[in-house]
């Protein structure tokens, strides 16, 4: 052996072993596995399309459930002091908690931010990937990114890998030159512009409080309480949805983190004691009307003590 070794005999292909051959070919499967550690735009394709549809009808077989249920709640709108960004932070398996600080608005420099919604390993890789083009670019062009580049980077990744089980629906918010922008961009290919978005499950509730409530001409504090109130109405009412609620503020300056509150926390602002206290105070002044209330009850009474009196005459 060692002759053959000296010789080097033992490379030829009829003189190898099983075994080499063996480990040579699961390097190279590795290697091609692993591709976007070099280039991050080279991923392997699934083995059949659209697998979160076509997986469960294959383990069907087998006796094997998988679910790809998730969901979360995510909202922005533009306002007359910028944008305004808010997230839940839980991460859910089907119908198991995962997670509940799980971070859902990126940094991707210092005057944009991306929020994640769908699958999160989809929209944490795609957003590391955008966060290192938008430092790239700005040491290639001595410029920030805009906000629109950076949406139709996502756009054309999500149209590349189209079919190919790529779930994501994510918000881009920031401040360039031409202001603020806020734009959605999802896994099907669609980029729109717009002044008030919310993206996954709890979605529906915290849209129904946004309508009610949204101004362009909010104060910042007004804006603050409206993202915060639309996001734990959702939490309440949507089971994949809840844990801290977290707040940013994008404005001329750049982004800033307004505050991290938990959803009972909330609750308890919105709903707890001080509410009730609120009804209390209420009840001891009769001359002011409930919030809410369309004065209808106060003349209900009214007619009915006039009622009383004629029927005492």
């Amino acid at each position: 052996m060692a002759l053959e070794a000296i010789c080097g005999m033992n490379r030829m292909p009829f003189m190898r072993r099983f075994d080499d051959l063996q480990s040579e070919w699961q390097q190279e499967r590795l290697r091609e596995a692993t591709s976007n550690f070099e280039n991050p735009y080279a991923l392997m394709a699934p083995p059949f399309e659209r697998p979160a549809e076509n997986l469960p009808k294959i383990l069907s077989h087998c006796g094997i459930r998988m679910d790809f249920d998730h969901g979360t709640t995510t909202l922005g709108f533009k306002y007359r002091g910028g944008v305004i960004l808010c997230a839940d932070s839980r991460a859910t398996s089907g119908q198991y908690i995962g997670s509940q600080t799980m971070k859902k608005i990126v940094e991707l420099n210092d005057y944009m931010l991306g929020t994640l919604a769908g699958g999160a390993a989809d929209c944490v890789y795609w957003d590391r990937v955008l966060a290192k083009e938008c430092r790239l670019h700005q040491l290639r062009y001595r410029k920030r990114m805009t906000v629109d580049t950076a949406a139709r980077i996502i756009c054309n990744i999500s149209t590349e890998y189209k079919g190919m089980g790529l779930v994501m629906g994510m918000m881009l918010a920031g401040f360039d030159d031409e202001g603020p922008k806020l734009i959605y961009v999802d896994s099907e290919g669609m980029r729109s512009h717009g002044q008030v978005f919310s993206v996954g499950s709890g979605s529906p509730y915290a849209l129904g409080v946004l309508d009610t409530g949204y101004r362009h001409d909010l104060s910042d504090q007004e804006a603050y309480d409206l993202a915060r109130r639309a996001i734990y109405h959702a939490t309440s009412k949507d089971a994949y949805s809840g844990g801290i609620v977290r707040l940013y503020h994008i404005n001329s300056t750049g982004w800033r983190n307004i505050c991290n509150t938990d959803c009972s926390e909330l609750h308890d602002s919105y709903c707890g004691t001080g509410h009730l206290d609120k009804k209390k105070d209420h009840k001891d002044s009769p001359d002011k009307d409930l919030p809410c209330s369309s004065g209808w009850t106060k003349r209900k009474l009214t007619e009915d003590n006039v009622q009383t009196k004629l029927e005492t005459v």
